[in-house]
This record gives C-alpha cells, sequence and structure tokens, in this order.
C-alpha cells in the first residue's frame, strides 16, 4: 500500500512530547525525531496541520501560578504553546520542510494571525500549518483547539500523539493484562470512562463525526503507519 489512506489530518502534539527525557522545556533532539517523522509524511503528499500544548514549558513556570487566576495562567499556557510553535516550524525550516505558524491570539510581530482561507491555502500548497495558542480563548484545552481546528480544516481525522500506543482497557502500567483497542466508538469510550482527550474535545469530534486516532508519538515510524492506515493506535469512531 503505497498510497495514504488520508489526503489532510491534524496532528496534536503535547507539549511533554517535547521535553524527551528531560525535566521541561525543548529536548533538541527529540524535536529532530518528530520533525523527521513529519517529513515522512509530507513527502507522501498528505496535507498536514498541527496543533502544540505548553506543557513543556509551562510545567516550569507551573509552582509559581499556584492560586494564580485561571484564565492568566491559561493565556501563560498559551503563550508556551507558541514558544514551541516557533521551534517546531524552525526545525522543520532547518529540515528543508515549508511551515506557517498561525496564532490564535494576536503577535503579529512573531507570527502571523490564524486566518481560516489562508490557512486552506497554505495546506493546498503542501505547506505544514502550525496552530499556535489554542483556541485562544481560556478554560479552553489545546485538544479543544485541535478538534475545533481539526473541523474548520476539514482534516478526514484527528492524530493524537501520546506516550502510550494507543487506549487500552486499563493502564497497561498498572495492569499487565491491559489489552489496546483496535477501534472504538465515541460512545463506548464515554460509556467505559476512558480517557481519549478532554470532555468539551471528545464532544466536539463526536459532534462533527471527526474521527480520533490514539497513536504513540515515541514509537519510530507510528505516525507513518497511521497515516497509511495501518493497525496502529487507536481509532475512535462515531
Amino acid at each position: 500500500m503505497t498510497t495514504p489512506a488520508y489526503k489532510r489530518v491534524l496532528l496534536k502534539l503535547s507539549g511533554e512530547a517535547l521535553m524527551g527525557d528531560d525535566a521541561y522545556g525543548i529536548n533538541r533532539a527529540t524535536i529532530e525525531r518528530m520533525v523527521a517523522d513529519v517529513a515522512e509524511i509530507s513527502k507522501l503528499g498528505v496535507e498536514l496541520a498541527i496543533v502544540i500544548g505548553g506543557g513543556n514549558i509551562f510545567r516550569g513556570v507551573a509552582p509559581g501560578a499556584q492560586g494564580m487566576d485561571r484564565a492568566t495562567a491559561d493565556y501563560m499556557g498559551m503563550l508556551a504553546t507558541v514558544m514551541n510553535s516557533l521551534a517546531l516550524a524552525d526545525a522543520m525550516r532547518q529540515a528543508g520542510l515549508t511551515a506557517r505558524v498561525m496564532s490564535a491570539i494576536g503577535i503579529e510581530q512573531v507570527v502571523e494571525p490564524y486566518v481560516r482561507p489562508k490557512a486552506l491555502q497554505y495546506l493546498e500548497e503542501g505547506k505544514i500549518v502550525v496552530f499556535a495558542a489554542g483556541t485562544g480563548n481560556p478554560f479552553f484545552t489545546t485538544d479543544t483547539a485541535a478538534a475545533l481546528r481539526g473541523s474548520e480544516i476539514g482534516a478526514q481525522i484527528v492524530l493524537k500523539a501520546t506516550k502510550v500506543d494507543g487506549v487500552y482497557t486499563a493502564d497497561p502500567k498498572k495492569d499487565p493484562s491491559a489489552t489496546r483497542y483496535a477501534s472504538i466508538s465515541f460512545d463506548e469510550a464515554i460509556a467505559k470512562h476512558l480517557q481519549v482527550m478532554d470532555a468539551t474535545a471528545f464532544a466536539l469530534c463526536r459532534d462533527q463525526k471527526l474521527p480520533i486516532k490514539v497513536f504513540s508519538i515515541v514509537k519510530p515510524g507510528a505516525l507513518k503507519s497511521v497515516v497509511m492506515g495501518d493497525d496502529e493506535g487507536t481509532l475512535v469512531h462515531v
């Protein structure tokens, strides 16, 4: 099978994924490996947009955020995602890929604002679009931003990159008998209280009939396998 299963996808990366084995911050080797994975699927002609979290940077300042107003803390988190997006786009540039960062909050001197027709144009031109600053609103996670942007750009699937290779019947670290679901419906996942994404993001994907694929970003070649439609990770479907 040489043709990808999807033409346009939205990849959700957690900020934590960029830390590698570090306590916080951006691990250079890790970001380069991720970019290599992204380059591989970009060469297949898959149109790719990325939403990235900010936990790796925000974790370093989190102790100082205790007792802070939730909205203020969320805005700090959004700025952390902008830093991650710039780092990711620059690593892509060095790897010979063309990436554009679009921010949900206006920081015109640093990144261009998110404008949907422009984002669609970039994707059609084969550029990789990195959506920064979440939804631009406090109280909404970057998972929700992934569901929202995925819906807006007409992505066929949201690829949620995590540290585990799918959704399991139980925590595989605690329960050795836990098995991975190859696929599961939204309703089943809700009934079984499986934490795929936060509730808002999950509901948005379900309403828009936008499937979610949970897979491991740590596993080499997993992203390509997912895009090729192989049995990798867990597919959450309507």
